[in-house]
């Protein structure tokens, strides 16, 4: 009885050291395969173009696979991740960009490559930047070839920064750059390293280095500068404004407050739009901000400032603005509060920033006060009812947009009532005399337009004889505003 219970005893110590014996050598398992896995990042050796792992080291880049990003930043962390890289990707971010950029969103642990893959395919604009080391690392020159297959086969923008090498280096692999490249090579093809991976990878390297880019041979943040500028116009759709697509003579007004503009590019300038209610005037100043938006890091359109300041008061509009710029929320708490802090935090900014439908001094004084508020080179520009609110903040140039000419409220009307350039032939006179009752006012010209698209011609002349006692409601409002301007005398 005793034996059996000492030959039981006996069987559970065993099975206890047996199990402990097991875990140990798991765990010395695991570790050899994380050391295995981080020394595969340095030297490459998975030798795939498929499958790489993500580590500290490497200088990739990530996000969800599901969201696009507008700039993808291909670097080699230990050479540029905490200086240049860093100041790219912050610089690209204030100026508005979606940017894509390694241990920033990925959860820790996770398998970068099909997130690597879909932000390089779903990237607008791919940035290589080429250190000393980039062709140390596996990862960056797979990530390479993907960023030329994008560009040969998507159209994708490449924009290569060669960082303290030369494109010449990088492309025959010579130098500074070749020299750390061949190091690596050798140790690839000891270890019986698919040369046709290789290949692909100079192969790479050649093309990128026959792509117009940047040489990092100066000051860092001009340059850092110059590629968010670059950015900006190859994404300036995104900043744009939305303004119809039946635009009508809008072209030469734009181009006349343009040329006083760029005539002045070095100052910082107020530019005022004055005129009636509907005649035009937001859609003037969005098509110029529009034209502008790419020459801009820091942008703002506060539309309908009238309204907003009646609903929300100034406070309001002032962290509208403060967000669109530096890109922090509910800063302020006060109008004072709120003045004093754009006076203070937008000197070393150049904005463009749209003020649209200010109808009080009050407003402009706590948005925009004075042109120290800002860098030099800043444009501001104002739509309002009220001539006389330009004159006393003294703006730099004053437009006067005026109504549009009988051909131009002609075309206006037609391309929203018969959705082309001119009426059928049987409607013409009766699409004059439509015409001739506006005024020359944009807003009529488009609400009566639309009504009156697809419509009967019974309903036309009902609509004229309406016409001929009270404009449409929507016009009524935009004339009650002029009105309401307008001193008493």
């Amino acid at each position: 009885m005793h034996r059996l219970i000492f030959g039981h005893s006996f069987v559970e110590l065993a099975a206890v050291i047996l199990l402990l014996g097991l875990a140990f050598y798991f765990l010395n398992k695991k570790k050899a395969s994380v050391h295995g896995n981080t020394e595969d990042a340095d030297t490459g050796t998975s030798g795939s173009l498929t499958t790489p792992k993500k580590t500290n080291s490497g200088g990739s880049s990530s996000s969800p696979t599901e969201n696009c990003y507008e700039v993808f930043l291909s670097f080699r962390g230990p050479d540029t991740r905490k200086g240049f890289t860093d100041h790219l990707y912050n610089g690209l971010l204030d100026a508005g960009i979606d940017v894509f950029r390694d241990d920033d969103e990925l959860p820790q642990g996770e398998n970068i490559r099909p997130e690597l893959l879909a932000a390089i395919t779903n990237s607008k604009i791919l940035i290589p930047i080429l250190s000393v080391n980039y062709g140390t690392s596996s990862w960056c020159l797979d990530e390479l070839v993907n960023i030329i297959d994008c560009k040969n086969n998507n159209g994708q923008i490449v924009l290569p920064i060669f960082y303290k090498v030369k494109p010449a280096d990088v492309g025959h692999q010579i130098g500074s750059f070749g020299e750390a490249f061949h190091k690596r090579e050798s140790r690839l093809l000891e270890r019986r390293f698919d040369p046709t991976i290789l290949k692909k990878w100079k192969q790479a390297l050649l093309e990128v280095s026959t792509l117009k880019g940047y040489k990092a041979a100066g000051y860092e943040a001009k340059l850092v500068n110059s590629v968010v500028r670059k950015v900006l116009s190859e994404l300036k759709k995104k900043f744009e404004l939305v303004v119809s697509e039946n635009l009508v003579g809008i072209d030469s007004h734009v181009k006349n407050v343009l040329e006083f503009v760029e005539n002045k590019s070095h100052a910082t300038l107020f530019v005022g739009i004055h005129g009636m209610g509907g005649i035009g005037k937001t859609t003037l100043a969005k098509a110029i901000y529009n034209k502008l938006s790419n020459q801009f890091e820091h942008r703002s359109f506060i539309a309908d400032i009238r309204e907003s300041w009646k609903r929300n008061g100034i406070h309001y509009l002032q962290n509208q603005l403060i967000y669109d710029i530096l890109k922090r929320e509910n800063e302020v708490r006060n109008d004072d509060e709120g003045t004093k802090f754009i006076s203070s935090k937008f000197k070393d900014k150049r904005v463009l920033i749209l003020l649209d439908d200010v109808d009080n001094i009050i407003q402009l004084k706590c948005l925009v006060g004075n042109r120290d508020w800002f860098s030099s080179g800043s444009r501001i520009i104002i739509t309002t009812i009220n001539e006389r609110i330009l004159e006393e903040v003294g703006v730099d140039y004053t437009y006067d947009h005026k109504e549009m000419d009988k051909d131009q409220s002609l075309l206006l009307f037609s391309k929203h009532a018969f959705r082309k350039d001119s009426p059928p032939r049987e409607l013409k006179d009766l699409t004059c005399e439509v015409v001739s009752k506006t005024g020359g006012l944009p807003l009529s010209l488009v609400v009566l337009g639309s009504l009156l698209c697809g419509k009967k011609l019974a309903f036309w002349r009902g609509t004229m004889e309406k016409l001929i006692k009270v404009p449409p409601k929507e016009v009524r409002e935009k004339l009650r505003i002029s009105y309401e301007a307008l001193d008493y005398e």
